[in-house]
C-alpha cells in the first residue's frame, strides 16, 4: 500500500496536469448530465440544395443523397445544444492543461539542404515548388449526380 502511494505521488509530481479523482477539486464525484429540453433549442436548421452543394465543394465530401443530408441535419441539431450552455463569467481557455503553462520550443534545424530528396515525393513540380490541385475541386461525378440532390 505504501508503494502505491509513493507511485501516485510520483505520477502527480511528474505529470501535474493529470486529473486524478480526489486530487482535483474540479472533477465531480459522479457524472453530471443534464437532459437537454428540446423545446429550448432553436428551430431546426433547414439545409437546402444550395447549402449542400456549397458544403460538398468546400469539404469535398458528398452529402447529396438523402442519408447524407439527414446525417448533416443531425450533426447541426446536435451542435445547436451548445447555444444553451451558459458561459457567463467563464474565461476562455488557452489550454486544457490547467496546471501546466504552454511553452514554445526553439526552432532548431536538424537537417537541411535536402530539397531534391523532398521534391521526389511530389507528383508534379514547377520551379522547385510542389504543384497542388486547385482548392475546392468538384467531386468526380458531381455533375451527373446533381439531379439527385434533395430539394
Amino acid at each position: 500500500m505504501m508503494q502505491v502511494g509513493r507511485n501516485l505521488q510520483r505520477v502527480v509530481k511528474s505529470f501535474p496536469w493529470i486529473a486524478v479523482r480526489g486530487l482535483c477539486s474540479k472533477i465531480p464525484d459522479k457524472p453530471t448530465w443534464i437532459e437537454i429540453d428540446a423545446d429550448k433549442l432553436p428551430n431546426e436548421t433547414h439545409i437546402d440544395a444550395e447549402t449542400v452543394r456549397r458544403l460538398e465543394r468546400q469539404a469535398l465530401v458528398k452529402f447529396s443523397d438523402t442519408a447524407g443530408v439527414e446525417r448533416l441535419s443531425r450533426a447541426v441539431r446536435f451542435a445547436d445544444q451548445l447555444l444553451l450552455v451558459d458561459t457567463t463569467g467563464v474565461e476562455p481557455m488557452s489550454t486544457v492543461l490547467e496546471h501546466r503553462s504552454l511553452y514554445l520550443r526553439d526552432d532548431v534545424v536538424k537537417e537541411g539542404y535536402c530539397a531534391k530528396e523532398v521534391m521526389q515525393n511530389a507528383e508534379e513540380v514547377c520551379e522547385e515548388y510542389f504543384v497542388a490541385p486547385p482548392g475546392n475541386i468538384p467531386l468526380k461525378g458531381y455533375e451527373s449526380d446533381q439531379s439527385k440532390t434533395p430539394k
